[in-house]
């Protein structure tokens, strides 16, 4: 993987009383005891302390994470509802009535985008390339040379059903090859992997605030480039999910939001990023979670589990691992032994393969990544 700063040096295992057990899972994910605390105050939607003391500092901050060469160029819409509700907020209000979307899937949450699409009554064609591969770069390239309706491209940055990393700035040199509109779902992998959306040439960008950033479910925002958003008034099929609307309450509104914002939850995020930066920013949070992950690939396969993908596919963000072939072996009982030991893994996503999935983003640590792989070995009944 590029961009990875030093690896962080270990740091004990933080029990925290409130949480009897760690999430190891791509979001909702284990955050801080002070992200958590920040909730405890009420505020009021429309007044500045509010809007112009923290929904305005977020607003901005995004944008800085997105871009360090071109911030100008961008603007972040913060998007009340889970991060779905932000995926097709941008879908539904990028792409024109007499536009052609153009998905690339491979696997559950890029499938989901072509659903989003076509539910949209959206001109759409898929490119699934199945859920143990990368998105066909050949595929894409001739469909770019070949069919001048499509618009735009819009492809899973980190593709959690496997936890696939996929090729961005392969398939972003593609596309702005071809002067299309590029939209990226970066639902659990922004905040965590370093990227620069004007260098690649990315012109819509959405994620979630119980992601990488590691606030807490409640909101998601798409961070756009300006003079693309600006195209997008009337487009919307939704009145509440009309990002360019949105946008306009905001800028406007001076961080105002045009329905009920969700407070408590923005007041956390805000305390996510201001931790984020105390870190050392998105390198220094790519080096642990991708330490976290090279201990966890280590630790389990020294214990004879095997990973869904090739090492060199792997995101830092959650891994698949095939289930043991043993006739007593159970998810479920599994997953109840790892749980009394303080720790919640994920099911498997993959079409008939049975895995399960461990995620390694979150306020998780390399030392609770050794505790995670003792704990695995103590938990392993059917050997």
């Amino acid at each position: 993987m590029q961009n990875i700063a030093t690896a962080p040096t270990d740091q004990a295992p933080h029990f925290d009383w409130q949480n009897p057990y760690l999430l190891l899972t791509p979001g909702p994910l284990s955050t801080s005891p002070t992200v958590r605390a920040a909730m405890l105050r009420d505020w009021c939607t429309w007044d500045d302390d509010y809007n112009l003391g923290i929904v305005t500092p977020i607003r901005d901050g995004l944008v800085k994470l997105a871009s360090a060469t071109k911030p100008e160029a961008y603007t972040a819409v913060l998007m009340q509802g889970s991060g779905t509700f932000s995926v097709e907020a941008m879908i539904g209000a990028t792409v024109p009535q007499d536009g052609k979307l153009l998905v690339l899937a491979n696997g559950e949450y890029g499938n989901r985008l072509g659903r989003i699409a076509q539910t949209l009554k959206i001109n759409t064609v898929i490119h699934d390339s199945g859920e143990l591969a990368p998105p066909d770069l050949g595929k894409l390239e001739a469909a770019l040379a070949n069919d001048s309706a499509i618009t735009h491209v819009v492809c899973v940055h980190s593709e959690t059903t496997t936890g696939m990393l996929n090729p961005l700035a392969a398939i972003a040199h593609r596309v702005k090859q071809h002067g299309k509109i590029f939209l990226v779902d970066s639902m659990s992998a922004f905040g965590g992997i370093p990227l620069d959306l004007a260098e690649l040439g990315i012109d819509f960008l959405v994620s979630s605030a119980n992601k990488c950033i590691q606030g807490v479910p409640g909101f998601g925002f798409v961070i756009a480039r300006r003079e693309e958003l600006a195209k997008c008034q009337g487009r919307a099929r939704s009145l509440s999910l009309d990002l360019y609307d949105q946008w306009q309450g905001m800028e406007k509104g001076h961080g105002k939001w045009r329905f009920t914002s969700p407070t408590h939850v923005v007041r956390a995020f805000a305390q996510a990023m201001k931790e984020l930066a105390e870190e050392g920013g998105v390198a220094a949070r790519h080096a642990r979670y991708h330490e976290n992950q090279r201990r966890l690939v280590h630790g389990m396969e020294r214990l004879s589990f095997r990973c869904l993908l090739p090492h060199e596919l792997h995101s830092p963000i959650i891994t698949g691992f095939h289930s043991p072939q043993h006739p007593e072996y159970s998810f479920l009982k599994f997953y109840d032994q790892l749980k009394t030991r303080g720790f919640v893994i994920y099911p498997g996503k993959v079409t008939n393969i049975d895995s399960f999935r461990i995620g390694t983003i979150g306020h998780v640590f390399p030392a609770d990544i050794n505790r995670l792989i003792a704990e695995v070995e103590a938990s392993m009944y059917w050997v």
